[in-house]
């Protein structure tokens, strides 16, 4: 074989690469990532489509009373997460049941929301704007608000080629954006392209880590985004029985979507309800805390019991999932282009 011929090859193996997945400069990945399970041909991606989805998600013109956007919840500082309570917060002060998840890697996940309500990424912002705790408002007076605006009819028409504004080109805008927060650029994902390396307390954590953790935060999105009850004792006031307010299915009862541990420094307090503010007490309650009951997950049966220098080792290793560049990324900011 000449190499003509292997060059030919090796390039047509790059364009096969860049065909199976969606490569736009706003939408990229390690080679080292899974296929994302979100169908790009329903929605694809597009400039202009993701920058109103941007605007969108930044204007308060979602809410009731014009107050709260969806960086009210979803700051990009906090890795589109919110550290300021441990339970949300929306219209005239009405607090939430539960924390507001952070929002990244999107693409790789088929349900949303700790319960899994949402079942597709195109109208997952249709929840937070009609429940009465978040924005309490409703997608028929979210259009007459845009359309009433000359500078939402011209982003609609550059976005679309037409200026009507509907309930799907909003929704699907809004997921346009969501789309392009993908976090793979920590200390982890340099070591694993092989432009860095761990410390050795670093690589005693990722052992701890892949022994003890994996299972359900399975690597490279640290988490399978399934649901499991992972021992948290009842909250007496809450009353939140996750993903078997859904169901209706006694299996499910006290199980929430698996979160993904990447960025922790940036998306405490931890947990569907917000309890644990520190990573010191999330392993202690892996360690004492679990609380038995008929839907415990498997891998809890028994408690995680580390020495006081092996919970700092795994620590050591979790901080190497921040991605600070994506947190500070100036394109997923507010910008007001309107």
């Amino acid at each position: 074989m000449n190499k003509t011929i292997i060059c030919v090859l090796a390039i047509g193996l790059i364009l096969m690469s860049f065909v199976l997945l969606p490569q736009h400069h706003w939408f990229g990945q390690p080679a080292y990532f899974p296929k994302p399970v979100y169908n790009f041909s329903q929605n694809p991606l597009d400039s202009n489509k993701i920058e109103l989805g941007r605007i969108l998600f930044y204007d308060p013109i979602l809410s009731k009373n014009n107050a709260v956007s969806c960086a009210s919840c979803h700051s990009p500082y906090n890795a589109f997460a919110h550290t300021d309570h441990d339970l949300s917060h929306g219209i005239f002060d009405s607090v939430g049941n539960r924390n507001a998840p952070a929002l990244f890697n999107l693409a790789w996940q088929s349900s949303f929301m700790w319960d899994g309500a949402i079942n597709h990424l195109d109208v997952q912002a249709l929840a937070p704007i009609s429940h009465p705790k978040e924005m309490g408002s409703d997608i028929v007076e979210v259009i007459k608000k845009l359309s009433a605006s000359a500078d939402y009819k011209k982003l609609f028409f550059r976005a679309y080629q037409d200026s009507l504004i509907t309930s799907s080109k909003i929704l699907k805008s809004i997921a346009q954006f969501q789309l392009t927060l993908v976090s793979a650029n920590s200390k982890y994902d340099k070591v694993k392209l092989g432009k860095d390396i761990f410390s050795e307390q670093e690589k005693k954590g990722y052992y701890l880590f892949q022994k003890n953790c994996a299972n359900c935060h399975a690597e490279p999105l640290f988490s399978t985004y399934h649901f499991e009850n992972n021992g948290l004792p009842l909250d007496t006031i809450l009353k939140d029985f996750g993903r078997f307010v859904i169901t209706q299915k006694p299996k499910d009862k006290r199980k929430f979507k698996v979160p993904s541990l990447r960025n922790l420094s940036y998306t405490y307090p931890y947990m569907h309800d917000g309890r644990f503010s520190t990573l010191k007490e999330v392993i202690n309650h892996y360690a004492s805390g679990i609380e038995t009951s008929a839907t415990l997950s498997p891998q809890l049966t028994k408690s995680i019991t580390l020495t006081s220098n092996e919970k700092v080792d795994l620590i050591a290793f979790l901080l190497t999932l921040n991605d600070k560049e994506f947190v500070f990324a100036p394109k997923h900011q507010f910008k007001n282009n309107k």
